[in-house]
């Protein structure tokens, strides 16, 4: 009978890899409720907004997926726009607003963080 390999540890590559994926469909999620149910700018909701301001981090997902260099270099400055939007309505928010706000200025640092420490990752292995 033959035994299975032990599962090798995940590397810090592979970490940054998960939290950079989590942490972009919390925020596709985060926006999606955020326009369509939570907090919408019209009573009912908005598709048209939740579309407008979700549709771009649902593109960046399969290059995410497909740990394509690009997509972490690009998304690590698109990200900036959705930090901007959270820093924007937290300075005139209370309440569940400011909590909404808050938990997407920390999941847009957290995308951030991971998509630098991505590339420097696989950059320094590259050179190793």
């Amino acid at each position: 009978m033959q035994v299975p390999p032990a599962a090798s540890p995940p590397t810090p590559v592979d970490a940054t890899r998960w939290l950079a994926v989590s942490s972009l469909l919390a925020l596709i999620v985060l926006s999606l409720a955020w326009e369509l149910w939570l907090a919408p700018i019209r009573p009912g909701g908005s598709p048209v907004i939740a579309g407008v301001k979700t549709l771009p981090l649902c593109v960046p997902l399969v290059g995410l997926l497909r740990m394509r260099m690009y997509t972490y270099r690009w998304l690590s400055l698109l990200v900036w726009l959705y930090f901007t939007d959270g820093v924007m309505r937290a300075f005139r928010a209370s309440g569940m607003l400011l909590a909404l706000a808050s938990a997407e200025i920390v999941l847009c640092l957290l995308l951030f963080a991971a998509c630098a420490a991505h590339v420097r990752l696989r950059l320094r292995n590259k050179h190793e």
